[in-house]
């Protein structure tokens, strides 16, 4: 059985593209919030431990509190948008982020500061899991995939203007303000400031979404049929709507009963273990390791604390221009190439990496050099494929319940590198820590070449179909050989 999906005839209907971006581009806000909440908090820390007198502990919990919030978050996430719609779950997040901004800059004790963190993250959780689920089902299928990474673009750009507005505000504190609130927030206490910028994109965000639709996969499993046909047509013209209407009516769904019991039937359970073990791997090949303790083994390997940071900066760049190549290539060359190349070239950049600390080859530029390569790797095929394919497999039924699941073993990843790192960096040095992020990062290449189908120009009712069709032929091969 070929693990292929041939793609389908595309409509010689004109899309309104101007609508399709813009649409796309506000849900992708989601992602751009998420990275610059999650970032932002880098240049906080010691600015937070020095006015409230925090120890180890309560820095720690400072830093990791918003973790819960994030799992709590994605929980919630998948069960509330497939029951009320992926559009109202979206400005519930943007009220949370707006919220969390707000408070953490006007906050007045330690305990209210953790209380707004905690609903940052729960803002974040529900980001990371719907904003890519709703460009995934709103965008047609010839143009998903690049809709979609605009969700990972945007994260990382939110990453890097977290670390840039940072350091301006950090570079350019004054007391020049007559209102001593102001002059609080950024002056004297200026990690307010940095935590309630993110207060403006939030803002955006929310006031953008009341002007988009809602997910037309989402009106269709509701019966709003017409609506669907409205959005649908506005984005993708008559001739295709038609096609996508006729495929999802024929989908047979009388075992479908909107259940997450249903993704772990053996139709589907291929469809699971992608979405378990892609995000999963995604996060154990070390990213967030490098880009979250990027001075610290920069420093490691001789870099001096402003290099280190300016090297942190690049890594942040680096992440961003590379994401453009799955952009404009994921719907031409297809997922599977891009993460066979991404993969593969990450972990030779990880394994290169260790043997330059085992052998002190840490001076000049080669350490930062290869650190580059792994970070290009990475943003060019597990950074945005990643969101493409979880939010592509799933059956529409459950794809909300499903993408919780997928999104939460992400953040198990996330979780399992942030508290690992430091230790290993300790305990096992720079060169194996790196190495065992390359045998992590492997698994993934099996994972693509094993279960993963090229899905590239395919819709989501095709997709659904194709899962189902592969049980009955797989069902059928023992009777058929008697």
């Amino acid at each position: 059985m070929s693990r292929v999906i041939v793609p389908e005839n595309n409509t010689t209907a004109k899309p309104s593209r101007i609508y399709l971006y813009l649409v796309c581009l506000v849900a992708a806000l989601g992602g751009f919030l998420f990275g610059f909440d999650t970032a932002v908090i880098s240049g906080t820390v010691s600015l937070v431990k020095h006015d409230f007198g925090l120890n180890a502990v309560s820095e720690g919990w400072f830093v990791s509190c918003a973790l819960l919030g994030c799992i709590i978050g994605v929980s919630l996430s998948g069960k509330l948008s497939d029951k009320y719609g992926r559009k109202i779950v979206l400005i519930i997040s943007a009220v949370l982020f707006l919220v969390s901004a707000l408070g953490c800059m006007l906050s007045n004790s330690f305990t209210v500061l953790i209380v707004f963190r905690l609903i940052g993250g729960l803002g974040i959780g529900v980001a990371s899991m719907v904003s890519p689920l709703y460009i995934s089902e709103f965008s047609p299928s010839r143009f998903r995939g690049m809709m979609v990474s605009l969700y990972q673009l945007a994260l990382t750009i939110g990453i890097v203007l977290a670390y840039f507005s940072n350091a301006y505000l950090a570079s350019h504190i004054t007391d020049t303000f007559n209102n001593a609130g102001i002059n609080k927030i950024f002056s004297t206490e200026v990690w307010r400031g940095m935590l309630g910028l993110g207060a403006l994109p939030a803002a955006i965000f929310l006031i953008c979404l009341f002007v988009v639709p809602e997910s037309p996969r989402w009106l269709l499993l509701k019966g709003q049929e017409q609506k669907a046909k409205t959005i649908l047509t506005k984005i993708d013209g008559a001739e295709a709507v038609q096609k996508e209407m006729d495929a999802f009516k024929t989908l047979d769904r009388d075992n479908d009963d909107g259940s997450i019991k249903e993704l772990f039937t053996p139709v589907y359970r291929k469809a699971l273990w992608i979405g378990l073990l892609l995000p999963f791997l995604s996060q154990v090949c070390g990213i967030n390791a490098v880009i979250y303790y990027g001075p610290r083994i920069l420093e490691q390997a001789g870099f001096t604390l402003n290099n280190a940071l300016g090297g942190q900066v690049t890594i942040g760049l680096v992440n961003v221009v590379f994401t453009f190549v799955a952009i404009f290539t994921i719907d031409i060359w297809g997922r599977r190439p891009l993460l066979f190349a991404g993969i593969g070239g990450a972990v030779i950049s990880l394994l290169i990496i260790g043997v330059l600390f085992a052998f002190g080859i840490t001076t000049g530029p080669w350490i930062l050099i290869f650190i580059l390569t792994f970070i290009s790797c990475f943003a060019f095929s597990f950074g945005p494929v990643c969101w493409v394919v979880v939010g592509e497999i799933f059956p529409n039924a459950i794809r909300g319940k499903a993408m919780a699941l997928a999104t939460l073993s992400l953040w198990i990843g996330n979780f399992l590198v942030g508290q690992l790192t430091p230790v290993m960096l300790e305990g096992l040095g720079s060169s194996w820590t790196f190495w065992l992020f390359a045998l992590c990062c492997s698994p993934a290449l099996w994972l693509t070449f094993k279960l993963i189908p090229e899905t590239k120009g395919r819709s989501l009712e095709n997709i659904e179909a194709y899962w189902k069709q592969v049980y009955i032929q797989n069902t059928q091969k023992p009777s058929s050989g008697k």
